[in-house]
C-alpha cells in the first residue's frame, strides 16, 4: 500500500520496519537475540550495522541490504519476524534508527511505513495514516505472501506471530504503537486493493491540496 502510494505521489518510499528486521537479523546471526532475550552486547555493537536500500530492476522497488548483502527476503522470513519486535524495543536501536529515519526524510517528498512514524519520526507530518485491519486479514495476508516467496509456513503460527507483535509493540515503553492524535485512521480490512488505492488516493488528495 505504502509502496503504491509512493509510485503514484512520485515520492520516494521508505520501509522503516525493514531497518528493524535488518538490526535483528544482524543480532540473530550473531547470537544477541534468544527466546525474546536481546544481549546488552547488541547496543554496543550497532557501529557494525550498515543498513541501506537499493532498487532491484526485477521488481522495480527497493531491496533492504544488511552490511552490502540483500537480505530482502531473509529478514521477511517468520525467524525474524518472530524476534523483530524484542530488538525493535531496545532503546539504542530505536534511538539509532529514528536518527537515520529523519535524516532520509530531511527533504520531504516521502511516504514512511513503520509503526512509530507519526508519533515519533516525524510528528509534524503533513498526513499521517494509521492503517489498521483485524488481526486475521494480515495474518492471511502475510501467510500468502510468505507461501508465494517459496517460505512456506502454517497459517496458525503466522496468525500467532501477528498477534504476539502487537501485544509487544503495544505494550512497550518506548515507542509503542499507536494512533497519532490527529491521526486519520484507516481500516482496509475488508477492502479490496482497487477499493483501498481508490479511496487512499482520495484520502491523501484532500490533505495535500
Amino acid at each position: 500500500m505504502a509502496k503504491w502510494l509512493a509510485a503514484q505521489l512520485g515520492y520516494v518510499y521508505i520501509d522503516t520496519g525493514a531497518m528493524y528486521r535488518a538490526v535483528t537479523l544482524f543480532a540473530l546471526r550473531n547470537g544477541l537475540v534468544n527466546n525474546g532475550t536481546v544481549s546488552p552486547q547488541l547496543s554496543a555493537r550497532l557501529d557494525e550495522v550498515c543498513i541501506d536500500f537499493r532498487s532491484n530492476p526485477v521488481t522495480g522497488h527497493n531491496d533492504a541490504f544488511l552490511n552490502g548483502e540483500n537480505v530482502e527476503n531473509e529478514i521477511r522470513g517468520i525467524e525474524v519476524s518472530g524476534a523483530v519486535s524484542y530488538v525493535a524495543a531496545i532503546e539504542a536501536v530505536r534511538r539509532r534508527l529514528v536518527q537515520c529515519q529523519q535524516e532520509m526524510g530531511r527533504n520531504k517528498g516521502i511516504v514512511m511505513d513503520g509503526r512509530d512514524i507519526g508519533t515519533v519520526v516525524f510528528p509534524d507530518a503533513e498526513l499521517k495514516l494509521f492503517v489498521t485491519a483485524p488481526a486475521e486479514v494480515r495474518a492471511q495476508r502475510r501467510y500468502a505472501e510468505l507461501n508465494a516467496k517459496g517460505q512456506p509456513i502454517a497459517y496458525a503460527d503466522v496468525l500467532a506471530n501477528v498477534i504476539e507483535r502487537d501485544s509487544i509493540d503495544t505494550s512497550r515503553s518506548i515507542s509503542p504503537l499507536k494512533p497519532a492524535a490527529d491521526a486519520v485512521l484507516f481500516d482496509n480490512g475488508h477492502m479490496t486493493v482497487e477499493e483501498q488505492n481508490r479511496e487512499l488516493l482520495e484520502t491523501v488528495n484532500r490533505f495535500l491540496q
